[in-house]
């Protein structure tokens, strides 16, 4: 019965110890490390909002945001505090045409707006490194290039620079025309009867995973869309889950959104996965690798490897499958939202509009778009 009783003062005793460990550890998280950091920041000449326990700015900024989003806009608008309203007044506040730091959760960002600040940081891709932490959610939708460091950093580019090259770019020439043709073609029927008001940023968006899609997967671009619908329901969670503060570990509970993150992790993997072996197998044949974002990947790295007689200088499979990530997540949504801002920007301003359309009768008439005419297109807004 004595023993018993000490045990259980043990483990009463072991159970307190943990729970104020954890309990330091949590504080420090929330309280503490921000409040030095904040001190260090303004210490360095940086300013920003005091920290606010555990959400930080948040709050403000999620609001801000949907505020914003309420508000009707004009095409002669200001669109930054549209798209980006706490951003903006922060900058106008603390940074004042310079930098600035803001609050996500407990950790600061730092803003940077100086060019030759930021010229420095790209150079310096060894000592100015990215930091892991935060929202380990956002190592879902992709990794790859964006993500590794170092001489790693150097070997992803290495291999990966071939697939840009002009002469390369090429020869996607007709698949750029085939998806813009698409699009063309359900506007014209849109507009048949008479005119309407036409939403183009959905149809952009389709335009992009399309490109993508037939570009860096070639013959099975089909298997391509299917992962960009899927890469899109995935950042749609990433971005929600990014609106509230991450509690370290809180990814592996089973909610219904972390369970649909994994699955859907799971299938891009798997699909792209697929993709790679039946190209590895075809090369293997001594098949001549396709003309696609892939194919001159895995031709890129499969050289690489041979020159330097290592599988250590190449990049593994699980490493391509994330550089195939990239390309959607990094080229898929930020070249819709481009092109209507050019959109946006020629409506804005129809001389440059009528100007543009002159050359571009003048160049091509009704022949299709080559790499060699659009290379004697030269109306641009420095003109």
């Amino acid at each position: 019965m004595e023993l018993s009783f000490s045990m259980m003062n043990t483990v009463v005793c072991v159970v307190g110890v943990i729970v104020m460990i954890y309990g330091w550890r949590f504080f420090n998280w929330v309280w503490l490390k921000p409040k030095k950091m904040d001190k260090f920041l303004r210490e360095q000449g940086l300013n920003g909002n005091p920290y606010k326990f555990l959400y930080g700015d948040m709050k403000e900024m999620v609001q801000m945001t949907a505020d914003a989003k309420l508000k009707p806009i004009n095409l002669t608008d200001d669109i930054v505090p549209r798209i980006m309203p706490f951003l903006y007044n922060s900058a106008k506040t603390y940074g004042k045409g310079k930098n600035f730091y803001t609050w996500m959760g407990p950790r600061p960002f730092v803003h940077v707006t100086e060019p030759a600040l930021i010229r420095q940081i790209l150079a310096n891709y060894s000592q100015f490194q990215k930091i892991n932490g935060g929202n380990p959610l956002a190592k879902l939708l992709a990794r790859g290039l964006v993500d590794v460091e170092a001489d790693q950093w150097a070997k992803h580019r290495k291999i990966i620079n071939p697939a840009f090259h002009v002469e390369k770019l090429k020869h996607m020439v007709p698949a750029f025309y085939i998806s813009c043709s698409e699009m063309i073609n359900k506007w014209e029927e849109l507009t048949k009867e008479k005119s309407c008001e036409v939403d183009v940023h959905p149809h952009l968006q389709t335009l992009t995973s399309d490109v993508i899609s037939r570009t860096a997967f070639g013959s099975s671009y089909q298997e391509g869309r299917k992962i960009f619908e899927l890469q899109k329901e995935l950042a749609a969670l990433v971005i929600k889950a990014f609106q509230s503060i991450y509690i370290p570990g809180s990814r592996f509970l089973p909610t219904k959104s972390n369970r649909r993150m994994k699955e859907i992790d799971r299938d891009v993997r798997a699909t792209i996965n697929k993709i790679i072996n039946k190209r590895v197998t075809t090369m293997k044949a001594g098949e001549s690798s396709s003309d696609d974002l892939l194919g001159i990947l895995l031709d890129s790295n499969y050289k690489e490897i041979k020159q330097k007689g290592n599988t250590n200088f190449g990049l593994s499979t699980e490493e391509v499958i994330e550089e195939c990530k990239l390309f959607y997540f990094a080229g898929q949504e930020t070249t819709a939202n481009l092109l209507v801002w050019t959109m946006i920007l020629l409506g804005q301003h129809t001389n440059w509009q009528d100007r543009a359309r002159d050359e571009a009768l003048k160049v091509f008439g009704k022949r299709k778009p080559d790499i060699d005419g659009l290379n004697h297109l030269k109306i641009d807004w420095e003109g």
